[in-house]
């Protein structure tokens, strides 16, 4: 396929990087790239049949979303399962989440109940997996696993907090997919539903099944024997 050389109206060219960005994020999310793998920005550029500055922006992107590294010699890769950079997110969201539930326990009303009780619901009603990629999770789950969470951390009512929590829920994304293909015994489903129990019975030990909720995906993805 011919490199794309013309540079496009600028609507056009966001346009254009929206969709590349749009592609190679699905493919890493995936699993179209193994962890570790590198990201080539002329090769890329060739499959996707835009230029260079196309993909290099589309990379630094991905880079600020957790989908992507720099590499010493200033490539790009995918995350390695050992990359540090799980634990940091995992240590900033063990740091603010559970204590925006806690106070989202304290301040909570019956709208943030209602909302708590529907997300939980449309998380356990939707199918975590996709018919065509059973080891992934569809795209319905991982909105409705998303929805859920907030709804949890809502009740806190402070929206710098909120947007903390969007951030680092983004930057996680691809360690909940890695380590899905590492800890089969685990049941999501049961965990969820002792959050919601225990959130919406205002029982303090709610911050503390957090905490092991979310430490759960980075110990999956540590190094084994």
């Amino acid at each position: 396929m011919t490199q794309a050389t013309d540079d496009p109206a600028p609507a056009g060219k966001q346009m254009l990087s929206e969709r590349v960005y749009d592609r190679l994020r699905s493919d890493v999310l995936h699993g179209m790239f193994a962890p570790g793998a590198a990201l080539k920005p002329q090769e890329l550029a060739q499959q996707q049949g835009v230029s260079l500055a196309v993909v290099r922006e589309t990379l630094v992107r991905m880079v600020g979303d957790g989908l992507a590294v720099r590499l010493p010699n200033r490539g790009f890769a995918t995350p390695a399962l050992s990359d540090r950079r799980w634990q940091q997110i995992t240590e900033a969201r063990l740091t603010v989440e559970p204590e925006m539930l806690r106070l989202a326990i304290e301040r909570g009303d019956l709208e943030w109940e209602t909302r708590v009780r529907a997300a939980h619901h449309r998380l356990a009603r939707t199918p975590q997996f996709d018919p065509d990629h059973d080891e992934y999770y569809s795209d319905a789950w991982v909105e409705a696993h998303r929805g859920f969470h907030r709804a949890l951390l809502e009740g806190c009512g402070n929206s710098i907090l909120l947007e903390t929590f969007d951030r680092l829920w983004t930057a996680s994304e691809l360690a909940r997919r890695l380590a899905t293909h590492r800890s089969a015994d685990r049941s999501a489903s049961d965990e969820h539903s002792d959050l919601e129990r225990a959130a919406l019975a205002r029982d303090p030990a709610a911050t503390a099944a957090l905490v092991r909720h979310l430490s759960r995906t980075t110990a999956a993805l540590s190094p084994r024997d």
